[in-house]
This record gives structure tokens, C-alpha cells and sequence, in this order.
């Protein structure tokens, strides 16, 4: 599963959106240099650790702060949330009818049984989005928050012997469709063809600091 990720702010490529917005960027970009050196991890209940996804909005795609993981009844979910398999939206297509593409240029697993935290990527470390599906959720105060599950995907040969599933990278070609499109079985059933298009590209690298994968906002 996919429990913490990066947003370096030196990205330099952008391989999110076809057409991207300058002032979306550019969003990112204030953002990331804001939390520089964090990693991105699920919410908590009490210490709200809101991060950016990409949603769209009448037409027009737009960054907002959202919360990692689902709450249910007022509180963070008692299941697990903050990843939802690819093979569960393929049978219940009803999660798809709202969805996001969560920046990123990084994420990280752990490979076991040697407990050592890689970080993956692009090869040209760009900023990319990976496929999220979302709901709205609501807090025991009363507030209303825009809420995120990563999708994965079983891992390609090359990257399995290091963590056996990642999220599904949405290229910037099916970018738009991701966020617009229908959601129904042929949508996922595209995203992930889409995605292994990303295969060869995908590579990791064993952290030389691994503590950054345990910190909370």
C-alpha cells in the first residue's frame, strides 16, 4: 500500500496535465516549498495535515486541500481508506463517480523482510499524478472536508520484488478523462492501461534517509 509520499518543490517537468494552468503549477509549487522536507502521510484526527489534489470543477481543473483517507460518521474510518485496490473499483464501479489526481513526484514502500524505504519515481523526477477516487466526509466539529483513497494496481515485474503493488499513474494524455469522463468500468479498465504505458519509466532508489518516511505533518 501507499502510506506516505513526496512533493519536492525543485520539480522542474511536469507531467500532470496536458494543458496545466500556470497559477496551478505554480500552486503546487508555493505548496511544496512551504512543507519542504515533509512527507505527505494520511490525516489525522487531531493534527489535520490537509494536502493538494487536483479535482474538477465545473470544467475547469483546480488544486484543494484535502483529507488522505475517508471519514465515516465523523470520524476517520475504521477501515482501511487512504488506498483503494484497482480490482475492487473493476467489480464496484460506484466509487468511481468522483475522482482526483494527487500531485506527487515521489512515493515511498518499505521492502521487507530488510525493512528498507525506497522511494519511487519517474525517471526524470517530474511532478505526476496518481489516480485517487474521493467523497466528501465530514468531522465531529461540523466540518466538511473533501476526501481521498489512492488507487493501486498490482506492481510491474521490475519493481514487485521491492513492494508488490503501486498507485496507478495517470498520464498527462488520459489526465483529463480521469478527472471528467464517466465513471464506469471502461474508465478504470483505461486508467490502467494507461498507466503501464508508465512501466519502463518507473524506478526506485533506497533512501539514504529513511526517517523521512516516518514523519507526520
Amino acid at each position: 500500500m501507499c502510506a506516505s509520499y513526496g512533493l519536492d518543490p525543485r520539480f522542474t517537468d511536469d507531467e500532470l496535465l496536458a494543458e496545466a494552468d500556470e497559477a496551478l503549477i505554480e500552486g503546487l509549487r508555493e505548496w511544496a516549498e512551504a512543507n519542504a522536507g515533509e512527507t505527505l502521510r494520511p490525516t489525522g484526527k487531531n493534527l489535520r495535515n490537509l494536502s493538494p489534489i487536483v479535482i474538477d470543477a465545473d470544467g475547469q481543473t483546480t488544486l484543494e486541500p484535502a483529507w488522505w483517507g475517508f471519514l465515516v460518521n465523523g470520524e476517520p474510518a475504521k477501515f482501511p481508506s487512504i488506498n483503494t485496490r484497482s480490482e475492487r473499483l473493476q467489480e464496484r464501479t460506484g466509487a468511481l463517480k468522483s475522482r482526483a489526481l494527487v500531485p506527487a513526484t515521489g512515493w515511498y514502500e518499505m521492502k521487507k523482510p530488510e525493512r528498507v524505504w525506497h522511494e519511487f519515481g519517474l525517471d526524470t523526477s517530474a511532478l505526476f499524478g496518481m489516480a485517487a477516487v474521493t467523497q466528501r466526509g465530514r468531522t465531529a466539529d461540523g466540518q466538511w472536508f473533501t476526501c481521498y483513497s489512492i488507487v493501486m494496481r498490482p506492481a510491474p515485474a521490475h519493481l514487485a520484488d521491492l513492494h508488490d503493488r503501486m498507485p496507478v499513474l495517470i498520464p498527462t494524455a488520459f489526465a483529463q478523462d480521469w478527472l471528467r469522463a464517466q465513471g464506469d468500468r471502461e474508465l478504470i479498465d483505461e486508467a490502467l492501461l494507461a498507466a503501464a504505458s508508465l512501466d519502463d519509466r518507473v524506478v526506485a532508489v533506497p533512501r539514504a534517509d529513511d526517517k523521512g518516511a516516518e514523519r507526520l505533518f
